[in-house]
């Protein structure tokens, strides 16, 4: 679709990917946009391999299927790189963001030819140091914003901030501990 974002993630089942895909259709539509946040369900099960799909426009979204040619691909397990073709479909002029420790220059050999940008940030890292468990979406929410720049930082911030009082309103400390993973994703997104 003309004038949509198209955003495919990958993960792994309980990573979160479906949740931060959701979220981000969430913040999105309250930022005014038109928005679609989707799972792929199939045979679920926890460390399975999922997908979850994202649609942003500032017009009218009247598509209802999977994406099969995305603009950007978010990978929060880079293991799914080696077990998955994580860029099928994948234009050229967009990007991947992936979930690593390793460099760009290490992570491409793997990308089956890809030519486009490829992004990388340790969000396993992000999570631990600020909510003490592996919970790579968060931070890989945030990347996915900082790339494709469909909502401005601020905004974003403030958006999920209300998001994430709303939903850990019985377990308030949670949401320091999201917040500064968003705020070190925005920076450290390479």
């Amino acid at each position: 679709m003309e004038n949509t974002l198209e955003i495919r993630w990958h993960g792994r089942g309980g990573q979160g990917a479906k949740t931060a895909a959701l979220l981000l259709a969430e913040v999105a539509f309250k930022t005014g946009k038109n928005a679609q946040g989707f799972p792929e369900y199939g045979p679920e099960r926890m460390g399975a391999p999922i997908t979850a799909y994202d649609r942003i426009s500032d017009k009218p979204i009247r598509v209802h299927s999977n994406i099969y040619d995305p603009q950007f691909v978010v990978v929060v397990d880079e293991t799914l790189i080696e077990i998955v073709d994580v860029t099928a479909g994948l234009r050229e002029d967009g990007a991947i963001i992936i979930n690593t420790a390793k460099s760009k220059e290490e992570i491409i050999p793997h990308l089956r030819g890809y030519k486009g940008k490829v992004y990388t940030i340790d969000a396993r890292q992000i999570a631990m140091d600020t909510l003490g468990k592996n919970f790579p979406n968060t931070p890989m929410l945030a990347a996915i914003v900082k790339v494709t720049g469909v909502i401005d930082d601020e905004t974003f911030l403030n958006e999920m901030e209300g998001s994430f009082r709303h939903k850990f309103a019985k377990k308030p400390e949670v949401v320091k501990g999201n917040m500064e993973a968003l705020r070190i994703a925005l920076r450290e997104v390479k």
